[in-house]
């Protein structure tokens, strides 16, 4: 795995390193000896341009290393060169580095980027859609918010983490609403997935401390 990251971290040197052989080699001898180091390189040349080098900001992500995760980003000159879902997925990637650092507006405009080429997989596409929401909510864009996150559940969540805290968005938005029946339905159903994550289980506990209350 170690080394497969290294080729992609610095197969666009190696590729113009072997390109550059082969036209050593077809310069001082013939074309066909030069013919695979033309092929590896631009193979490695093509893989930089089209696929980028996005494998490898999951390990800067799950450290929390946002720098080096825009660092890898920044790396990518032309991402409307990139492959579809590709480039769907680098624009999401800017998009929750910008969630991050507060940059709400700017999360909005890459996410939106991401979302209208298409995710790869529809939980995928309703995990975005989810971040989208809970974007709106924290601008208090409350419609938009309960459009985005009932579009997230009408696509599929990839785990019950994300379906939990989806459900419990849409109750604050109901209780907001002052449809108490539907915020206990939502709820429920959140409770139900049995959620394990502390942020996620300290919403229900507190949640729960009043809900019974409601009328309906």
């Amino acid at each position: 795995m170690k080394f497969y990251n290294l080729l992609i971290k610095y197969r666009l040197w190696i590729g113009l390193l072997l390109a550059a052989l082969g036209g050593y080699v077809n310069y001082t001898g013939s074309f066909w000896p030069a013919f695979p180091l033309y092929l590896v390189g631009l193979i490695l040349i093509a893989g930089h341009i089209f696929f980028g080098p996005l494998r490898l900001i999951q390990e800067y992500m799950e450290n929390g290393d946002v720098e080096g995760a825009e660092k890898i980003l920044a790396s990518v000159k032309f991402p409307n060169l990139l492959y579809k879902p590709i480039r769907s997925v680098y624009y999401t990637l800017k998009g929750n580095i910008a969630m991050m650092k507060e940059d709400f507006d700017g999360a909005e405009s890459m996410m939106k980027k991401g979302l209208d080429l298409g995710m790869p997989m529809k939980e995928a596409e309703g995990a975005s859609m989810l971040q989208m929401g809970m974007m709106y909510m924290q601008k208090n864009q409350l419609k938009q918010a309960e459009s985005y996150i009932r579009g997230a559940i009408r696509k599929g969540l990839p785990d019950k983490e994300n379906e939990a805290a989806a459900y419990l968005q849409m109750c604050s938005l109901m209780m907001n609403k002052r449809e108490f029946r539907a915020a206990k339905d939502f709820f429920r159903k959140a409770k139900k997935l049995k959620p394990t994550t502390p942020q996620i289980v300290d919403q229900i506990n507190q949640i729960e401390k009043y809900i019974s209350r409601m009328p309906g």
